[in-house]
């Protein structure tokens, strides 16, 4: 993935943030924040509003840690409104508590490289952006499959922890579990407790 440990691309795009409210937002602007940059293939679809419903149930959650979650297909505006205004039990959206970024003209999923040309939808990636504006996390799932909202969280306060104390986080590390301090002597690392 060539975007890894490098700077995010630009996003000036319109993002639906609520029903029929829509404004233009620049990934610029989070800077300061952790962000989780969602590609999902289309609107009206079957996984996607899955993910985003379990998403937005968390998004309170991930900002309380200085993350913001922010959904993003190659539909529409108009289709973002549309699939908002549609309840959930008919099949719709309904109203979400994170915003959806329109990108009609690919833009966005191929500067991200999520674009599949074939059929004009992105792929279901998941970016994770620093607060500096650095891609430290890709993963793409083929469309069939959907994320796991947990493990994104486990993610962002893993790279927070890193970031912060300067240490490295083993496999399945939480809040609260033992992380490792390299030796920069060449020896092996060694555990440490976490504050």
């Amino acid at each position: 993935m060539d975007l890894l440990r490098k700077i995010a691309p630009e996003i000036n795009s319109i993002a639906v943030m609520a029903m029929s409210a829509y404004r233009v937002m620049t990934l610029s602007e989070y800077r300061g924040k952790y962000v989780i940059l969602l590609f999902y293939p289309a609107n009206f679809s079957f996984v996607c509003p899955t993910e985003l419903h379990a998403f937005s149930d968390r998004a309170q959650e991930f900002r309380s840690v200085g993350c913001e979650v922010i959904g993003c297909s190659t539909d529409s505006h108009f289709a973002h409104c549309a699939w908002m205004m549609q309840p959930r039990k008919a099949g719709g959206l309904g109203e979400i508590d994170i915003p959806l970024w329109a990108d009609k003209s690919m833009k966005i999923a191929r500067d991200y490289q999520m674009l599949d040309e074939s059929t004009g939808l992105a792929n279901r990636g998941m970016f994770i952006i620093d607060r500096v504006g650095l891609v430290r996390h890709i993963s793409v799932n083929d469309n069939g499959v959907g994320r796991s909202v947990e493990e994104a969280l486990r993610l962002i306060q893993a790279f927070q922890y890193s970031d912060e104390f300067g240490e490295v986080c083993p496999v399945n590390w939480r809040p609260g579990s033992r992380t490792m301090k390299p030796d920069m002597s060449g020896k092996e690392d060694y555990f440490k407790n976490a504050i």
